[in-house]
């Protein structure tokens, strides 16, 4: 793929501010060293590249690689015996205060070694390869101990390498809390979560630090403390927010100009305006709504109005949204929250590049950008959303 154009194609170019889905009929795109030299009109092509060595794409749709910027890829064990509960009544906030939820998901883990971590997390990997994504964002908050947290991040890490996919990394340690601190919150944030964070970006394992802002979790003067030590270290932010009530982590988020919000059910105005002044992205997680049935949808027209980037991800989970399929994402942003399929594309490009600081490397189809793409069998990139349990990925190219 050194030097290469692809061509009598349709290309989805994602790029904000002209034509729908940055759209571009007839189109092709010069390839050089991994990177997207030229993309345009077919009939435009420049002399410069009309030696390279031609695909013909035969008609099929391009878009920039899909990006899944929030998951919990790496955990051990499973919980559908909490899918039973929830369908029996139990709602989340009870499965958890009873011992289940995110710390059952704690006890599974720690049993699992750096490899067997791996192993179990590969299988999931793969499904979202295989529906065009090139670049995940991985969560730790699955160990709560220094050393099973940073065993999280390396497993990660190789995960990454042994698929040959970028992986970016956020230290989750402050997603719940652990059974020997109970009631001892502010304990665990000095001995676990801040030193925890500092040995992560000792060993470069962490690109970002994210937390659990939720009466189930942790308050918002607690996920200042942990992002104080993260600016400090030089780690951007990112944050639950606002999921099962309003604590106003989003507008803590944005004051400390966090990467993104995700969740955001119940983010109020206040929330919107600081999201919108700090250039906050909100990562909507359409699966965790569909699993969890929830009724109260994120406030989708004030983000709209305000001018906050919207991302889609998977927030692939063994609890709240056991999901692996970035395209039945894009289906239920659409379906469950009202989003376009154009936005929802963006969502899963361009927005979810920028969730994750990416934003000028990949997330649309550029000259300068990674040459990370997908290649589909559709006409129209609308049909990404509209199909459900449906692959049409042809061809995914990496840089």
């Amino acid at each position: 793929m050194s030097r290469l154009l692809l061509e009598n194609c349709t290309l989805a170019t994602m790029e904000a501010g002209g034509e729908p889905y940055g759209l571009i009929p007839d189109g092709a795109v010069a390839l050089e060293g991994g990177i997207v030299a030229w993309r345009g009109a077919r009939t435009e092509l420049p002399d410069d590249f009309s030696q390279l060595e031609r695909r013909d794409l035969e008609g099929r749709l391009v878009t920039p690689a899909l990006i899944d910027c929030h998951t919990h890829l790496v955990f051990g064990g499973d919980r559908a015996r909490e899918f039973e509960m929830r369908l029996e009544g139990a709602s989340y906030e009870e499965i958890a205060l009873a011992g289940g939820g995110i710390v059952s998901t704690v006890a599974a883990t720690r049993k699992l070694s750096e490899d067997e971590l791996v192993a179990a997390a590969l299988p999931r990997l793969d499904a979202m390869i295989a529906e065009g994504v090139g670049t995940v964002e991985i969560k730790s908050g699955y160990g709560l101990t220094i050393e099973d947290e940073l065993k999280m991040l390396r497993a990660a890490r190789r995960i990454g390498r042994d698929r040959g996919i970028r992986v970016r990394t956020s230290y989750l340690a402050a997603h719940a809390m652990p059974p020997e601190y109970k009631g001892r919150a502010d304990a665990y944030i000095d001995e676990v979560v801040l030193p925890g964070m500092e040995a992560a970006a000792r060993e470069g394992l962490a690109d970002a630090v994210d937390g659990f802002c939720e009466g189930i979790a942790f308050s918002p003067s607690q996920i200042a403390r942990v992002f104080e030590r993260a600016k400090s270290l030089g780690l951007p932010t990112k944050l639950h927010a606002e999921q099962l009530s309003n604590l106003g982590g989003a507008g803590l988020a944005a004051s400390f100009g966090a990467l993104s919000a995700d969740h955001l059910e119940y983010l109020d105005t206040g929330g919107v305006t600081a999201m919108a002044k700090a250039g906050t992205v909100a990562v909507l997680l359409p699966g965790a709504f569909y699993t969890l049935r929830e009724t109260k949808v994120p406030p989708v027209a004030a983000l709209r109005e305000a001018g906050v980037p919207i991302a889609i991800a998977t927030d692939c989970n063994p609890g709240s949204s056991p999901l692996t399929s970035p395209l039945l994402a894009m289906n239920m942003a659409c379906t469950l929250f009202r989003l376009t399929p154009e936005e929802a594309l963006a969502g899963l490009t361009r927005e979810a590049a920028r969730a994750l600081g990416l934003q000028g490397e990949i997330g649309t189809i550029a000259p300068s950008k990674r040459a990370e793409l997908a290649i589909w069998n559709v006409t129209h990139p609308s049909e990404l959303s509209y199909r459900i349990g449906f692959n049409p990925l042809h061809q995914r190219i990496a840089a």
